[in-house]
């Protein structure tokens, strides 16, 4: 790689002061050092010109990207620059240039590092609680069926249709996963997704289900969309896993005045959104296909920003407003395979989904929040010279501040990557262990010699450190994002449950 030398600090700082902006590559593709200043000075300008929105949310349209924490925004950002043909280092997803930002700590009630059950209840609820739960509070036991009555915590989405707000779900995991799950059901078992999941007693006992409790929805006639996998649960065994012989699909349907059912992209892309004001999409048996494999295999689920513009224009027909979730869900399952390639990917359609909805929208009726639930033990590290492949190995700079010719080596004279994970089943004891997916055995291990891997492909595994099945979560903040009305009140560390207290004040619900 060729760069130009920057001139001393005399010479820059005196053209500084004489009003003359020198083009000094600093890095391949990168601006030059008087851009940098200029682009300093613009930020600054831009902030001073920033105002509050004060008015009431009539809409909010709440993003979680599930794992989706700090290392993996940088990961993501850089990919998608490199993808566009830059260094990757000074692009920004779509949401990371909204203008209000804070930090969330993540901890449930009762666990250091959060699961996705307690962390998105606490968010839709403005109450911690305890891992496993969904939408129960902190008092009752998990996995017991006897020890939930009257502790129940009402959800934002259940606020937004008694105040005769329209509600949607999206996401690209089962509906009845614990996310999706924590904007309607009630359950103290968070694998509660069906009856087959359920043990005998906790039946006996009157507790429901997860998907039985999305049709038998109690308030208004909502959810009015709920689009993504895990039709398993929602169809009579032969066509799913339900023992109760019941087909919550035929009910939905029933239950609701202009409804649809759709289980394709084809058939979502086809819709009559005139005439459609419920809307229910089951893509997968269990979860939809990651954003990597979707795109390439060509099949027909629709993505997740189409999901999105789709869900947009069914709500938004109601006059009183809406509140619309909309969950990447597969960052997490990447990150627990140990799977950089295909979390970082289903990062940037999240960012993609984000610009969609802004695009759809206005700031000045409509709060869009982007936040994660949780972080996960995922790593970037080893001095990369600039641009350096964001899933690639590890190349330095020399002595002189430029890029060597060749990857580093670690103590043990191998190359290694810059994305990482500190646990995971990355872990290998010896040479066997194959490094992609194929045979669905996803370790890299340290015993690999990557010198001839493309660690690039979307199936290549990250080496880890500590052995463990699946990687797990981390319980470091995560970033909230917001921009719209009511914005502003999202600043500084807060607790995780006062994500919800600002929704439902910008909301006035």
């Amino acid at each position: 790689m060729s760069r130009q030398r920057s001139l001393s600090p005399v010479i820059y700082a005196l053209a500084v002061w004489l009003g003359v902006m020198l083009p000094i590559v600093v890095a391949t593709g990168g601006p030059d050092t008087g851009q940098w200043y200029r682009d300093g000075e613009k930020t600054v300008q831009a902030t001073l010109h920033l105002k509050a929105n004060h008015q009431r949310a009539r809409n909010l349209i709440l993003f979680i990207g599930d794992g989706m924490g700090l290392s993996t925004v940088t990961a993501a950002r850089i990919l998608e620059g490199q993808q566009r043909g830059q260094p990757g280092e000074e692009n920004l997803l779509s949401f990371e240039r909204f203008p209000y930002v804070a930090l969330s700590k993540t901890y449930n009630s009762n666990q250091q590092i959060p699961d996705s059950a307690g962390s998105m209840s606490a968010i839709m609820t403005g109450v911690k609680t305890k891992a496993g739960l969904i939408a129960m509070d902190q008092t009752i036991r998990v996995n017991e069926c006897t020890s939930t009555r009257g502790h129940r915590l009402q959800t934002l989405l259940e606020q937004a249709e008694l105040a005769d707000k329209s509600t949607g779900i999206v996401t690209t995991s089962r509906l009845t996963h614990a996310t999706p799950a924590a904007t309607y059901a009630h359950t103290s078992g968070r694998d509660w997704e069906g009856d087959s999941e359920m043990p005998a007693q906790a039946i006996a006992d009157g507790c429901k289900d997860i998907a039985v409790q999305l049709i038998e929805f109690p308030y208004g006639d909502g959810p009015e969309v709920a689009l993504g996998g895990g039709r398993r649960y929602f169809m009579p065994e032969g066509k799913g896993r339900r023992k109760d012989g019941r087909n919550l699909v035929d009910e939905w349907l029933a239950k609701r005045k202009d409804a649809a059912y759709v289980w394709n992209r084809s058939q979502l892309e086809a819709l009559d959104v005139a005439h459609t004001g419920h809307l229910l999409g089951l893509f997968n048996a269990s979860h939809m296909q990651y954003e990597a494999d979707r795109s390439l295999e060509k099949g027909d689920e629709p993505s997740l920003t189409e999901m999105t513009r789709k869900a947009i224009e069914v709500l938004q027909k109601n006059k009183h407003g809406y509140f619309l979730m909309v969950e990447a869900a597969r960052i997490d399952h990447a990150h627990h395979a140990g799977n950089a390639y295909r979390a970082l990917t289903d990062t940037i359609e999240l960012s993609n989904a984000v610009a969609a909805a802004r695009a759809m929208t206005s700031t000045r009726d409509t709060l869009i929040i982007v936040t994660a639930d949780h972080s996960h033990a995922f790593t970037m590290t080893g001095y990369a010279t600039r641009g350096n492949p964001i899933l690639g190995k590890v190349i330095i700079n020399n002595k002189f501040g430029e890029p060597e010719t060749k990857n580093d080596l670690a103590a043990d004279g191998k190359p290694y990557t810059t994305l990482g994970y500190q646990n995971g089943p990355g872990y290998a004891f010896d040479d066997s262990i194959i490094l992609t997916d194929k045979r669905r055995k996803p370790d890299a291990g340290r015993g690999q010699d990557l010198s001839d891997i493309d660690t690039t492909d979307r199936r290549f595994h990250q080496q880890s450190l500590v052995p463990m099945k699946s990687e797990t979560h981390s319980g470091e903040d995560v970033a909230v994002y917001a921009d719209g009305p009511g914005a502003y009140l999202l600043h500084g560390v807060i607790e995780q449950n006062v994500i919800y207290h600002i929704m439902k004040q910008a909301m006035g619900l």
